[in-house]
């Protein structure tokens, strides 16, 4: 009699409603797991912050609020040579969000004497290409931008149109005036260095402040080409440029970090031969060809 009665009762059908319960089901599952991956993506890259960084947020000047800002900003360093290896390894270092490097040269083995972000491997690469190569290495959390081109009026407009800061890393001084246009242009600060034999000099150009002067204020006139020494010619001392290069990254950071400088008033000089800094006032020249 059961027998019959379990033969004779209909199958239970699923409905419509119950699949779209299913697929409910599944897809509530699904978003927890993608909600719980993210978590813990979150969480391990705040960890990677806190130890990376470590060093920057125990000071009181930079902490966990500057830090984060240095995250977010983004800086164009305009050559990648001497000065521009040392600044770039700082910058990348110190976890600038954003490095964007230009340069339209490669790397040569007499550039290894001073230029400390190659190697002998890189011989023969574009120094964009490999310095972002290698930046990445130091620091995979930011995001490097190379840009294989020469530093003119066009490019250091364009170039430096992304970016919070201009960093000049460049050896000429064509390259140099169009960066101060351009960061006139845009407001934007321009932290610029030198280095030629044993000397090296550093200021940081801040347009729209009263007491910073623009680079054509301290050269009004432009060079004449035969006059201007050049370290293919007259040679350069190594760590110099690394001094200096460095010294570039410390203003850049500080710059972004909100935090003033004497170097918006004053050039500083570096002789490394006497192992000796100068600083000399600087003020905006009323008859600038630039910005008066």
């Amino acid at each position: 009699m059961q027998d019959k009665i379990q033969e004779i009762t209909p199958k239970r059908k699923h409905s419509a409603k119950d699949g779209e319960k299913s697929y409910a089901k599944d897809e509530a599952k699904d978003q927890a797991k993608d909600e719980a991956k993210d978590q813990a993506k979150d969480e391990a890259a705040e960890n990677r912050f806190l130890q990376r960084y470590s060093r920057h947020l125990m000071l009181e000047e930079i902490g966990e609020a500057g830090q984060k800002r240095l995250t977010t900003s983004s800086v164009a360093v305009f050559g990648a040579g001497g000065l521009g290896s040392a600044a770039l390894l700082y910058l990348a270092a110190s976890g600038v969000g954003i490095l964007h490097i230009i340069d339209p040269d490669n790397v040569s083995l007499d550039n290894l004497q001073r230029q400390i972000l190659f190697s002998t491997p890189d011989i023969g690469r574009a120094k964009s290409h490999s310095a972002k190569d290698n930046l990445a290495q130091l620091n995979p959390e930011i995001e490097i931008v190379a840009h294989r081109a020469r530093i003119d009026a066009q490019s250091a407009e364009s170039f430096l149109q992304p970016c919070d800061i201009a960093v000049d890393c460049s050896d000429n001084f064509a390259a140099r005036d169009a960066l101060n246009s351009a960061c006139l242009a845009q407001a934007k600060p321009l932290i610029s260095a030198a280095a030629i034999g044993f000397n090296a000099c550093l200021i940081r150009l801040q347009p729209g402040r009263a007491n910073s002067p623009c680079y054509r204020c301290l050269h009004p006139q432009e060079p004449v080409f035969t006059n201007i020494p050049r370290c293919d010619t007259v040679g350069i001392f190594a760590p110099s440029t690394g001094v200096m290069g460095s010294m570039q990254a410390a203003e850049t950071l500080k710059c972004l970090l909100g935090k003033p400088s004497l170097l918006e008033s004053h050039l500083l000089w570096y002789d490394a031969l006497a192992g000796q800094f100068h600083e000399f006032a600087c003020a905006k020249n009323p008859k600038c060809p630039t910005c008066a």
